[in-house]
């Protein structure tokens, strides 16, 4: 008697912890997507009406000038990033800071790192799985893919130099303002320049590493122009 009351409060216990697991996954996979799309379209809507009626600069690459990271306000989104390489209803809200709840809602720029379009290493980070998998395809990015960013007034468009770049989470050199990893010559770069540097987790559902990515400034255009020519090559 004693023994089946064991089997059956075990068995209980199993079927107990399997719900929760079961349950943790589909939290994990469909819940915090659902968060995130929500989350992300009431960050981008915030964006654009702010941007209503604001004036239309028509900075040149040698002149831009956004806001400088000291401005931008903590966890509240400043720009839209574009990736066509991604899909043309690819686009995701840039937010300051790189803090678990800042992720859960966009983008997160790297604090401390450059402006928008100006020297130095715009450096922004982002989930590859979960909260809506804005990096999930992260992997398929390759030299001179298009990344497309707004401030509301003026278009850069940055340009891919290699394929991702595998590291550890402590190799802070891929963030540095001339980026400088450890391993000698995976940036390609060697002075001081307009740079972007984008950042996920690897593998696809762990931490252990990052996978990286960089590029250069290729040109701005005023928003007023219409969308780059990088949104249809």
């Amino acid at each position: 008697m004693r023994v089946r009351l064991l089997v059956r409060t075990f068995s209980e216990l199993c079927i107990t912890a399997g719900t929760l697991i079961v349950l943790f996954v589909v939290y994990v996979m469909f819940w915090t997507g659902v968060e995130a799309e929500g989350a992300t379209e009431g960050q981008i809507d915030r964006l654009r009406d702010s941007w209503t009626g604001a004036p239309v600069a028509t900075p040149a690459p040698d002149r831009a000038r956004p806001a400088a990271p000291e401005e931008y306000e903590p966890g509240k989104p400043f720009a839209v990033m574009h990736i066509p390489r991604f899909g043309k209803d690819w686009d995701w809200p840039v937010l300051e800071g790189t803090g678990t709840g800042v992720l859960k809602k966009g983008l997160g720029h790297y604090a401390g790192t450059a402006a928008l379009g100006e020297t130095g290493n715009f450096a922004v980070a982002g989930h590859r799985r979960t909260y809506g998998d804005p990096f999930r395809d992260f992997p398929r990015l390759r030299a001179g893919d298009a990344v497309v960013l707004t401030d509301g007034t003026t278009w850069f468009t940055y340009r891919i130099v290699k394929a991702p770049y595998r590291t550890l989470p402590t190799d802070i050199g891929v963030i540095a303002p001339v980026p400088d990893p450890v391993e000698a010559g995976a940036a390609g770069f060697d002075g001081p320049g307009r740079y972007l540097t984008l950042t996920t987790c690897e593998p696809e559902w762990g931490s252990s590493h990052r996978l990286v990515v960089w590029a250069h400034l290729d040109a701005t255009q005023p928003v007023t122009d219409g969308k780059p020519r990088a949104f249809h090559s």
